[in-house]
């Protein structure tokens, strides 16, 4: 049991980062995955006044496939980190984030939702400290 209190004590940055990747990002994908057809349609008029129009449902693929990888890889990056004191895979997770929501921000500046880029700003800046803390 100290084992744990001290790793978690040790690593509280790393896994509090590695909890927020898991959260937003298994959330996030899980809920494309439910409600498949709900964000297709949402994406679809989102875009729909872009280059991007034609490629929706492959972005949509793409983005969900990538945020539960990034989720799955946090959570697994969690267990790494309490059994072998390795940050290796939670700082796949969180590259990968990083990377899911620099295309998240594209698609959002591309289609002007400029209020949507600026909250996903927010949690890039939260992502790429945790890819500075885990590297």
């Amino acid at each position: 049991m100290d084992f744990l209190l001290q790793t978690a004590t040790d690593f509280a940055p790393q896994l509090l980062i590695l909890v927020f990747i898991a959260i937003t990002f298994l959330q996030s994908g899980i809920d494309k995955l439910i409600d498949w057809k709900g964000n297709l349609s949402f994406l679809k008029e989102h875009f729909s006044h872009t280059f991007l129009k034609n490629s929706v449902p492959l972005m949509l693929g793409f983005v969900t496939l990538g945020e539960l990888v990034a989720g799955v890889l946090s959570v697994i990056g969690i267990f790494q980190i309490y059994i072998w004191g390795s940050m290796l895979i939670g700082f796949y997770a969180a590259v990968i984030a990083g990377k899911m929501l620099l295309l998240l921000l594209f698609g959002q500046r591309i289609a002007k939702d400029y209020a949507g880029a600026m909250t996903i700003a927010v949690y890039f800046m939260v992502v790429v400290f945790g890819v500075y803390l885990l590297k």
